[in-house]
């Protein structure tokens, strides 16, 4: 589809300088639970050989391309299901845990089985406070993170997603597909929970990530298009409205973010 939308560009014309992309956190309590979204970046590798891994352009350039969205507490999950045959979620921390468990329905929801893409692997969500804004053509991937070594594999696969942040800012979440219900989901706060990647036109420009306010117009805007998936099968469709309603400039960078 195209976009035809004016955006807000730098004053040195279209396409030149870094591309920013704000995020911000929308929510009004437990906001320091969730870290920063931070640039992907191998530590504690050796770099004093020439000829290291570390030092390749190719990997650098890999890396400095994905974001890192970390893991806001820790979690244990079971599968299960009731007399009625019906599935839910355990908190197999039980009083161990670091979240009290009138909570936890709150964060993590079992999707309804009649909407899994397969019978025999549940589908769970974790909602995050995450919001990505660009006032420009820019999507955003979010992806499993492939470069985080896990001694105790997820017991399946993260969904990814890709969709236009300039156009279609909304909370990401965690969705998961759980291959192997007879294991539980172990997450563990700050682990990488997934990563982010952003396109634009061209893509030697480098990404500039900022903590964005949410300002009246974006909160605005967000509401004016959340909750549609709810109401509609094919959300990308709405694209052409969103836009007609979508104000000048999103990102608008947080005083002293």
């Amino acid at each position: 589809m195209r976009i035809s939308i004016e955006y807000e560009r730098p004053a040195d014309g279209p396409g030149s300088g870094p591309v920013t992309v704000g995020w911000l956190r929308d929510i009004q309590k437990g906001g320091v639970l969730y870290d920063p979204p931070e640039r992907l970046v191998s530590r504690d590798v050796s770099r004093t050989h020439a000829k290291s891994a570390a030092r390749c352009p190719a990997v650098i350039q890999m890396e400095s391309r994905y974001f890192q969205v970390s893991c806001p507490f820790d979690l244990r999950l079971g599968f299960t299901r009731d007399a009625e045959g019906k599935p839910a979620l355990v908190n197999r921390a039980g009083t161990g845990s670091a979240i009290r468990g009138s909570k936890i329905a709150g964060l993590v929801s079992l999707v309804n089985e009649v909407e899994w893409r397969y019978p025999d692997r549940p589908t769970i969500q974790l909602n995050l406070p995450y919001i990505f804004l660009a006032d420009e053509p820019v999507h955003i991937t979010q992806l499993a993170p492939f470069l985080h070594y896990r001694p105790d594999p997820l017991p399946g696969t993260i969904f990814g997603g890709r969709f236009p942040i300039s156009l279609w800012p909304r909370p990401l979440m965690w969705a998961f597909e759980w291959h192997d219900p007879s294991r539980d989901i172990v997450l563990r706060r700050g682990e990488p929970l997934f990563y982010v990647q952003f396109e634009a036109d061209n893509p030697a420009r480098p990404i500039q990530l900022v903590e964005a306010d949410m300002t009246p117009e974006v909160r605005a805007y967000i509401d004016h298009i959340s909750g549609a998936v709810n109401y509609v099968s094919q959300t990308f469709s709405l694209f052409k409205a969103a836009e007609a309603a979508r104000p000048a400039r999103l990102v608008v960078p947080k005083r002293g973010g």
